[in-house]
């Protein structure tokens, strides 16, 4: 079965619409948020195949809407649910055993990159939305990468029970992606026969009973 990453939490209902308004806000918890970065922002998620563009005001309405929904001074769930996707497309690009599809490469890396930069839409330390722009990008580049991520996860998964099984460190023998496709392959082979046996029995079925007159 394989894993997944579930993210419950909805980003602000604004950044799902088109924006309709005068777009006048620019400041976020006291930061000014320029044109210039939301334009170099806006190419960045073009790239990743955001067909439409965000207006200044609509990024300034959505962090202040987290700002005021999140009551302790730290980031919102919607956006630590996102930071968790960054996590795991981080994992996958550094895991030398894991060999991404080739149209996955660029985009993880991409991801990646944009997350560890420095050159950022909005800062890291802006308290509770700092990290919102991160979580804009990996939501953009998702659907290019949910399935990619999920049999990374569950690579992930099946190496760890083979190492239990030997008795070693998951990095302690190789285990590469051919070997995932064989394990799951196996794996699958087993719940189907499983499957069978409960649905049928290996005994012979009872004679029909009969009378002597």
């Amino acid at each position: 079965m394989n894993a997944s990453i579930s993210i419950p939490n909805p980003l602000p209902a604004i950044l799902y619409r088109p924006f309709i308004g005068v777009g006048r806000r620019h400041l976020i918890n006291g930061f000014d948020l320029t044109m210039e970065s939301v334009d170099r922002f806006n190419q960045l998620l073009a790239k990743l195949g955001r067909q439409d563009s965000f207006d200044r005001d609509q990024l300034v309405s959505a962090a202040r809407e987290l700002c005021d929904r999140s009551i302790l001074d730290t980031a919102p769930a919607c956006i630590r649910e996102r930071l968790t996707k960054i996590a795991a497309v981080e994992q996958m690009v550094a895991d030398g055993s894991w060999a991404p599809a080739n149209d996955t490469v660029n985009t993880a890396k991409t991801i990646v990159d944009y997350a560890r930069g420095h050159d950022d839409l909005l800062p890291d330390w802006l308290p509770k939305v700092g990290r919102m722009d991160d979580a804009i990008v990996v939501e953009t580049a998702w659907p290019q990468l949910a399935a990619e991520v999920d049999d990374y996860l569950d690579f992930c998964r099946l190496r760890a029970m083979e190492a239990r099984e030997r008795g070693c460190a998951v990095n302690g023998f190789a285990f590469t992606r051919d070997d995932y496709e064989q394990a799951r392959y196996d794996e699958a082979v087993l719940a189907e026969h499983q499957r069978r046996v409960r649905e049928s029995s290996y005994l012979p079925a009872s004679a029909p009973l009969f009378f002597v007159h």
